[in-house]
């Protein structure tokens, strides 16, 4: 679990992030949602590490992270996992040696050992004859299953995940949805996913968050969207007429 407790976090005289407080739960998959300058990018960067806020606490599990000494904030980092936008693989290095990466990195592992680990999460998320192609070589759904691979492969307590549907078909990002919430659920990770896609908020949005100007408009689950009244969020999903279509459905069938 993380707990995100009256967070502020500003640029010069910008306040980005205005007083957030809010749960992300354990063996969830849990979104972060919101249009473009609304704070969800810098509330992920906290989340991470990168940004210091201004005020307020971000704990662990109940380990406060300001409150760590440096070794104690390198040991909450290795049980981190990241799937960037982009994937952020190594061009030059094969799909095996991308995912094992961390392995070399942080522990102390033997080759055997390492193998024997990436040869597991390759088959867990379905890469197929994949291990010595160079990401040039495969699709881009396959790539974020490397991302997602090299993401879960040391074993992370919790997993972040930045638009990790960026650049996918339909198909493929919902394939990625469901295997991002197999694997939350299957080794009970806290998960926190920032999209702007909402086809993965109505797949997988166990718990929601949405930001508007820097504030914590709205949270709940997928089914609560299509029952609240909070006029920020309804403006925010039902921007389009098959969620308005949606919703009146659900609506009439409530």
């Amino acid at each position: 679990m993380i707990a995100v407790k009256n967070v502020e976090k500003s640029f010069g005289d910008t306040k980005v992030l205005k007083g957030i407080s809010t749960v992300f739960e354990t063996g969830k998959t849990n979104l972060i949602i919101g249009q473009s300058g609304s704070g969800k990018t810098v509330l992920l960067k906290s989340l991470l590490g990168i940004h210091t806020p201004d005020k307020g606490t971000i704990s662990f599990d109940g380990r406060i992270y300001s409150e760590l000494k440096d070794a104690d904030r390198r040991e909450l980092r290795t049980e981190i996992g990241m799937v960037f936008q982009g994937g952020a693989l190594f061009d030059s290095m094969t799909v095996e040696e991308n995912i094992g990466f961390p392995l070399k990195m942080f522990t102390n592992k033997s080759e055997a050992e390492i193998a024997e680990r990436v040869n597991f999460v390759i088959n867990r998320v379905q890469l197929v004859n994949a291990n010595l192609k160079k990401p040039s070589e495969i699709s881009g759904g396959m790539q974020k299953r490397v991302a997602i691979a090299r993401a879960i492969v040391n074993n992370p307590k919790y997993l972040f995940c930045d638009e990790p549907n960026s650049g996918l078909d339909p198909k493929t990002a919902i394939v990625i949805d469901n295997l991002i919430s197999e694997i939350t659920t299957e080794y009970n990770i806290t998960t926190v996913i920032n999209t702007h896609d909402m086809n993965s908020v109505m797949e997988i949005g166990e718990k929601i968050i949405f930001l508007k100007e820097g504030i914590l408009a709205w949270e709940g689950t997928k089914k609560d969207i299509f029952k609240t009244d909070n006029e920020a969020i309804v403006d925010f999903v039902y921007s389009s007429n098959l969620f308005k279509k949606i919703r009146k459905a659900q609506n009439k069938e409530g």
